[in-house]
């Protein structure tokens, strides 16, 4: 499933890091399916192309759910690494998603607070409206920037970030992602993904201090995703 990396999935890189545009079923980083991650495609491409004799470095900076698509930070030098990885704990690097939901009736925009506890045993995350034992507080804001026949768009943003949480969080409210079974929706997706976009990062550069903002393209072999960009 998505095995694979190509060149054009790269949408930044520079000396200190390398952003990717992940496809829907491709691991960040190895796991215990034993398939083929990102991490270890990206690092025998960089070995091949720049003709480098010894190991490769690269770093993983923050994960997203391998039915995700959307952009996932790569660092080039350990410098980079751990300084973007406390950016992203110290919630520095703001993260934008798309995701294409059921077409329900949900106010245009709202702020989302629950709490999330992880079941370790379904890889599935509670949610509760109020605080409980061994739940973290869990928020996002979404916004519904696109009515399509039979799926709205949402742009969300998040202030935290749990495991599945705009998965959790947009169930909770009677809006599952498109194709995402495991949190209510009624059918899978064709490549057996979710309709759930990582569509931009911005952050301060770490080394060179530079302001940066990255979109990734949304899927282009699926039609819904599609005629979302449409008229952008």
């Amino acid at each position: 499933m998505n095995q694979y990396f190509s060149e054009d999935q790269i949408i930044f890189e520079d000396n200190h890091m390398m952003v990717i545009n992940k496809k829907s079923g491709q691991l960040v980083q190895g796991d215990k399916t034993g398939d083929s991650s990102l991490l270890e495609l990206i690092k025998d491409f960089i070995k091949k192309r720049d003709e480098k004799p010894g190991n490769v470095f690269l770093g993983l900076v923050h994960r997203i759910d391998r039915p995700t698509s959307g952009l996932v930070i790569y660092a080039k030098t350990s410098k980079a690494l751990t300084r973007l990885t406390v950016m992203v704990k110290n919630r520095e690097v703001k993260k934008t998603y798309w995701a294409l939901t059921a077409k329900e009736i949900i106010p245009k925009s709202q702020r989302l607070v629950h709490y999330l506890q992880k079941n370790e045993k379904t890889n599935k995350a509670t949610v509760f409206v109020k605080p409980t034992d061994g739940a973290k507080e869990s928020i996002l804001t979404y916004t519904v920037i696109k009515t399509l026949d039979n799926y709205q768009l949402l742009e969300i943003d998040l202030e935290t970030g749990r495991h599945h949480q705009i998965r959790a969080q947009l169930s909770k409210i009677g809006v599952p992602i498109k194709g995402d079974l495991k949190y209510g929706a009624p059918r899978s997706n064709p490549d057996g993904g979710i309709s759930l976009h990582a569509r931009k990062l911005q952050f301060i550069h770490p080394v060179t201090k530079e302001e940066i903002e990255i979109i990734a393209p949304v899927p282009q072999t699926d039609a819904v995703w599609k005629a979302c960009e449409s008229n952008d």
